[in-house]
């Protein structure tokens, strides 16, 4: 099902998996994807790989694996740095041949060997997929892309998202909910409209949130360090408080009306687990508040 169409029906509730690198196999990647559907999402998405390199034809194979079962939707990713119109056109064909009937579309990380070709910017990519028939979603951050200058200059680049058709948003992760409300403000104000699906990631590890934080820009609030000190040295304590903590972002959110959540699981189900079983304790899943 296309995701636009789960967005105007329901507050959605999805996850996000990322291609096997390294010694994890497709097998094993589909398998995370199969315990991460028993928790009902209205769609999971496989990003392209991590850091935006390599990895479609993994991407495709998973997206494929999940969209056959029936169970629920699949989002495959796409970045356009480096790739060309015919290289976009396969992987669309591609998807069109499994079956996915959605698309993220992304400029990808910077890198050598990833150049412009065709596609300067992710708005260039959406403008060009918006023929492919497929439901385009695009990126978009509540503290301002680390690269832009301003935040009101990272709206102007929303806004060309929106006019070039993108169909919804998915947010970039953040841990202070206040972020998001008040990009979600900025966004009204310059008439952004499309769906916003808010990304949570439940951080297990202090070596994790501040290679995440580093890497996309995001703030770490001193409440977040706070439970970080109190939970020691001890993994499994990290691990704890970072879920419990996504666990009440996750539960505000919901409660103030967002159009869905996304949960960035990490390849981990029992992450994917915890935060399905908090949001339906309250009632939340499914319901448009």
């Amino acid at each position: 099902m296309r995701i636009s169409e789960l967005l105007d029906a329901k507050q959605t509730f999805s996850f996000e998996i990322f291609p096997p690198k390294g010694e994890m196999s497709v097998s094993q990647a589909t398998q995370i994807a199969d315990e991460l559907m028993r928790n009902d999402p209205d769609w999971i998405s496989v990003t392209f790989s991590a850091g935006g390199t390599g990895g479609s034809a993994n991407t495709v194979e998973i997206a494929k694996t999940i969209q056959a079962t029936g169970k629920t939707s699949a989002l495959a990713h796409l970045t356009c740095l480096g790739s060309s119109k015919r290289d976009v056109d396969r992987y669309v064909e591609r998807l069109k041949e499994a079956h996915v009937e959605n698309i993220l579309a992304l400029r990808g990380d910077r890198a050598p060997g990833r150049e412009v070709i065709d596609f300067t910017y992710a708005s260039d990519l959406i403008s060009y997929l918006k023929d492919s028939g497929l439901c385009v979603g695009g990126a978009c951050y509540p503290e301002g892309h680390v690269e832009c200058e301003s935040l009101e200059r990272d709206i102007e680049h929303l806004k060309k998202k929106q006019d070039s058709g993108v169909d919804f948003l998915v947010t970039q992760l953040f841990f202070e909910n206040d972020d998001f409300y008040r990009f979600r403000e900025r966004c009204a104000r310059a008439r952004i409209k499309a769906p916003m699906v808010c990304g949570i990631m439940p951080f297990t590890s202090v070596k994790q949130i501040q290679r995440m934080a580093f890497s996309c820009g995001a703030s770490i609030p001193s409440k977040v360090v706070r439970r970080l000190v109190q939970a020691g040295e001890d993994p499994e304590s990290q691990r704890q408080a970072g879920i419990e903590y996504a666990c009440e972002q996750l539960l505000d959110l919901a409660a103030n009306g967002v159009d869905g959540i996304h949960v960035y699981s990490m390849n981990r189900p029992e992450v994917g687990k915890a935060t399905h079983d908090c949001l339906r304790a309250a009632g939340y899943l499914g319901a448009r508040p």
